[in-house]
C-alpha cells in the first residue's frame, strides 16, 4: 500500500483523531488560525483518511446538512493504517517509506546542484554559486530543505585544507 504524504498540519489533525477511541476530528487542538483548520479537513476528507458521520454532540460539530442534521467528522481506517496503527491494541507497524526512485526535472538548476554534490570530491559552496548563479544563502537553503528534507538525500560537509567546506551526497 502506498503511504499518503501528509502535512504537518494534516499529521496532528490524524494523529490526535486516531488516538481517540471514537476516532473524533473534533475537538482540533491544533493550533491552526482561520480556515485553516478547514481547508486541512477538506483535504483529508478528498483523501479518504477522515469522513463525515451524524454528529451527536453539537460541539463537534462539522457542518450542518439539511438532510442528515448536524455532521462531524471521523478518521477512516484508511487513516490508521496510514499512520501504521494496527487493529491489535499496543502494536504498531512502521509507516512504509516509498521504494520508488526519487525524480526529479532534468535540466533545473536542483539536479546540477546534485551532480555537483555526487562529483568526486565534492563541491564548496563557491563552486555551487559560480555554476548555478544562486546566492550563497540560497545554495545552503537548497541543501538543507530540498535535498536533505524534502529528498531525504545525505548531504555531508568537511573541511578540506586549501578549499575550505566541501559538502558531498554520500552513496
Amino acid at each position: 500500500m502506498t503511504q499518503i504524504q501528509l502535512s504537518d498540519a494534516q499529521a496532528v489533525i490524524l494523529s490526535t483523531a486516531c488516538a481517540r477511541e471514537d476516532g473524533a476530528v473534533f475537538p482540533v487542538t491544533a493550533s491552526l488560525k482561520g480556515g485553516a483548520v478547514g481547508n486541512v479537513c477538506k483535504s483529508l476528507l478528498k483523501q479518504g483518511l477522515i469522513e463525515e458521520i451524524a454528529a451527536t454532540d453539537l460541539n463537534t460539530v462539522w457542518r450542518h446538512d439539511e438532510e442528515r442534521g448536524p455532521i462531524t467528522l471521523r478518521a477512516t481506517p484508511l487513516a490508521y493504517s496510514n499512520l501504521g496503527i494496527t487493529d491489535e491494541p499496543g502494536e504498531t507497524t512502521p509507516p512504509e517509506t516509498p521504494t520508488a526512485p526519487v525524480k526529479h526535472r532534468k535540466g533545473t538548476k536542483q539536479e546540477t546542484l546534485i551532480e555537483m554534490l555526487r562529483a568526486e570530491g565534492g563541491s564548496t559552496i563557491d563552486e555551487i554559486v559560480a555554476q548555478t548563479g544562486w546566492q550563497s544563502h540560497t545554495v545552503r537553503g537548497a541543501m538543507s530543505g530540498a535535498l536533505k528534507k524534502k529528498l531525504g538525500l545525505p548531504v555531508t560537509a568537511e573541511k578540506v585544507e586549501g578549499r575550505g567546506t566541501v559538502y558531498k551526497l554520500s552513496a
